[in-house]
Formats: structure tokens, C-alpha cells, sequence
């Protein structure tokens, strides 16, 4: 397609649009979207209803597939090119604390978009299909059944910082159970904060959480 001024000048492209390489990139990009959505929609947001999350992976899906897409046509040394994608692989928000699990579905999305942006055509369209759907298996073999699971855990900001003390471990969860209305089994400290009198910790319980059974009960 040809354009009235010279396009080079203003992209640094020879051409507005080839429709071969077009379609590909758009079925390529919906095949990643599909994967995707079936991890997020299907299994996560199924599971934690976290929205905001869910517009970060996303983005991160959609921005490392079109990196890995377009990179692949520009020539680039390999040590930028893995150190572009590391950036990615150690990134850490400072405005709050990431559990693990949500930092493993960053990194889930950030590799099928890697997966379906590199492949060629050394690689075939089963070998995509068996990765993909192995990624998305083993993902909801895993997570699904946490719906009908008898233990769970949640971050808590406690303030009675003398149960902390490890001869007062029985009322540190006798403490939390009544509080929470959990029964508590174990706790994991990370941070004591002195000048706010006051710990992050994460309590591990047996049983449903009080969100489960508002909704068993609403059911």
C-alpha cells in the first residue's frame, strides 16, 4: 500500500502494511490472548478476584509477546536481548508487597508471551499447542482444586507484639483465632515495626476462609 509521503522519514519503515505478515501477527497474538485469558479468566480471577492484577498481567502479556514479535525483526546483539528480558524477570513494585503466587503469574504471563512471540517456523503449530496447553493444565490442575481445600493463608498487621514472643505461641494463635475467627495453625513473621508497635505476619488456618462461606451460604 502506498502512501502519499514518504514513510521512512516519518517510521523508519519501507512499507505501511504487508497483509501476509498482518494476518500472522494477528493470529499469533490471539492464539497468546487465548492461552492467556484461560489462565487469567478461568483459574485466577476465578480464585482471587483481584482486578487490578488482572490488568497488569495483561499488559505484561501483551507488551512481552509485541517486544518479542518485533524484536525478532530488527538484528540485536543476544546479550541485549537477555538483558532486555531480565529487567522484566526481576521487577518488583515498591508501593506494596507482591505475594509469591501473584509474581508466579507475572512470570506465567510473561512467558507464554515470550513462548508464542519467538516461535518460528522450526517450531510447529502442535509443539505450540502442547506447550501452551501443558502451561495452562498444570495451572488449573493446581489452582482449581484451592476452592475446596481445608487450609488457607493471609497477611495480617497484628499489634500485640508480646505474643510474639516464642514462650507465648499458644496465645499468639489463641489471639489471632478469636480475632479472625480462623483456626490459626501457624504463623510466619516478616517484618516488626518498634515505632508503630505492630508486626506483619501472614497466619496460616485450617477450614474455609469467612469469604468462602459468605458465599456457600449466599448459594
Amino acid at each position: 500500500m502506498t502512501l502519499p509521503f514518504n514513510q521512512d522519514d516519518f517510521f523508519g519503515t519501507e512499507q505501511f502494511m504487508d497483509p501476509g505478515d498482518f494476518m500472522r501477527l494477528s493470529t499469533r497474538l490471539a492464539f497468546d490472548l487465548g492461552f492467556a485469558s484461560l489462565i487469567l479468566l478461568v483459574v485466577y480471577y476465578r480464585l482471587y478476584k483481584n482486578r487490578e492484577f488482572l490488568f497488569t498481567y495483561y499488559i505484561f502479556n501483551v507488551m512481552t509477546f509485541s517486544m518479542c514479535v518485533l524484536l525478532r525483526k530488527v538484528p540485536m546483539e543476544l546479550g541485549f536481548a537477555l538483558g532486555l528480558f531480565a529487567v522484566f524477570g526481576i521487577l518488583r513494585y515498591r508501593t506494596e508487597e507482591i505475594r509469591i503466587r501473584d509474581l508466579t503469574y507475572l512470570f506465567i504471563m510473561i512467558g507464554l508471551g515470550v513462548i508464542n512471540g519467538v516461535a518460528n517456523k522450526k517450531v510447529s503449530t502442535s509443539e505450540l499447542l502442547l506447550v501452551n496447553g501443558a502451561i495452562v493444565g498444570i495451572t488449573a490442575l493446581l489452582e482449581l482444586p484451592r476452592a475446596s481445600r481445608t487450609h488457607g493463608s493471609r497477611p495480617i498487621l497484628y499489634d500485640n507484639l508480646a505474643n510474639l514472643r516464642p514462650d507465648r505461641h499458644d496465645a499468639l494463635l489463641a489471639d489471632l483465632s478469636q480475632r479472625t475467627g480462623l483456626e490459626v495453625v501457624r504463623v510466619q513473621i516478616h517484618r516488626i515495626d518498634m515505632l508503630r508497635d505492630a508486626a506483619e505476619i501472614t497466619v496460616f488456618y485450617k477450614g474455609p476462609s469467612p469469604a468462602q462461606e459468605s458465599k456457600r451460604d449466599a448459594a
